[in-house]
């Protein structure tokens, strides 16, 4: 729609297209047209605007005083332009590598010689679904139930989920099984029921949208219950096995250190037997003359020596019982008899000893 008047023209620029659609990441050009520039060239001013709402706009360029500024929007700095020669009456507005934020009303207003033409825009900015997450919950056993999950975090809406299942070769999607049932308020989700062998297989999903589509892929595979069975008294025969293990080992470690200690223990018991002897050995004067007597009879023959030694030795026992207690007492062993020593009869004379007879029967010399 134009309006002219015989000494100006004010002219309303309406585009058949006033809305545009663009993928995220894409570039867009937004067309504005005017015939002010031939009016006066040092007067014309080009202003694009973006109206975030309907208190809030921001400058987005302009030209004003021969000048371009294309720095007035830090979110849009260095990704928008003026497309073609301005000056001439293309003012159009190029954005590159769309974002969601430069969606919005844009507004194209040009001025010259008190002259007003100007566009209104709306851009639309897409994103196709992220990369979704897929996941299963339930228990991958025959007869059982498994839900199937699929969510994108981000992409215009709305979005549209649909699950497939894939060939071996995965070259070619395949109808889901009879029992598969999909959720109508959550299309994202996909319950199979009463699972079976021929559940097992790869499964996809797509989401999708006016930008485009992402998908992802989960494997389902069904174990049959005996199989589970196995495996858990396998694992419990390893477990007890391993505890049989290490009961053996503690009782080999214990065993030998019993047998150890019962080794170490068995000097110190012979030791303590060996030094009993010296516990009730008393010289008595009469015992001590007496064995005395009995080994300066070594001249005589065996069997007197012998019977004189025996003498002795229960004389002294019974003069001193109490210095020897019951479990040091020992016992010589018979047969074994104490060879007597061979007396000097020269010293005995020196030192004063006197030599008495003893009953003819021993023979013996007794020192008094």
């Amino acid at each position: 729609l134009s309006i002219c008047l015989p000494a100006s023209c004010s002219v309303w620029i309406a585009e058949a297209q006033t809305e545009f659609k663009r993928v995220a990441e894409e570039n867009v050009t937004l067309p504005c047209h005017h015939r002010l520039g031939l009016l006066e060239q040092g007067s014309l001013d080009i202003e694009w605007l973006l109206h975030v709402s309907e208190t809030v706009q921001k400058a987005v360029i302009t030209y004003s005083g021969g000048h371009v500024y294309d720095d007035l929007n830090e979110e849009q700095k260095g990704r928008v332009s003026f497309t073609s020669n301005f000056l001439a009456g293309d003012a159009s507005l190029q954005i590159i590598s769309l974002q969601s934020s430069d969606a919005g009303k844009y507004i194209c207003k040009v001025k010259n010689a008190g002259q007003y033409e100007w566009a209104r825009i709306t851009l639309k900015v897409i994103e196709k679904p992220s990369k979704p997450k897929c996941w299963l919950e339930g228990e991958l056993l025959e007869g059982k139930d498994l839900s199937l999950q699929c969510r994108s975090g981000s992409g215009t809406a709305p979005i549209s989920y649909r699950w497939q299942r894939l060939s071996e070769d995965e070259e070619r999607a395949e109808h889901l099984p009879p029992t598969s049932r999909v959720n109508i308020s959550n299309p994202g989700q996909v319950l199979l029921k009463n699972l079976t062998q021929m559940s097992t297989g790869l499964y996809q999903c797509v989401a999708t949208n006016e930008a485009g589509q992402e998908s992802c892929v989960v494997q389902v595979t069904v174990q049959q219950a005996q199989n589970i069975g196995m495996i858990a008294g396998a694992v419990c025969g390893v477990v007890v096995g391993l505890c049989l293990l290490l009961l053996v080992v503690r009782l080999t470690i214990r065993r030998k250190e019993k047998k150890r200690y019962e080794e170490e223990e068995a000097p110190n018991e012979i030791r303590e037997d060996a030094e009993a002897p010296k516990a009730h050995l008393v010289k008595p004067s009469s015992s001590s003359s007496g064995s005395r007597s009995s080994r300066s009879g070594s001249s005589s023959t065996r069997s007197t020596a012998n019977s004189a030694s025996r003498s002795q030795r229960t004389l002294s026992t019974e003069a001193t019982p109490h210095l020897t207690p019951p479990q040091y007492s020992q016992k010589e062993p018979e047969g074994r008899e104490a060879e007597p020593k061979k007396v000097d009869y020269n010293n005995l004379v020196k030192m004063g000893a006197t030599l008495v007879m003893v009953p003819a029967q021993s023979r013996a010399f007794q020192t008094v």
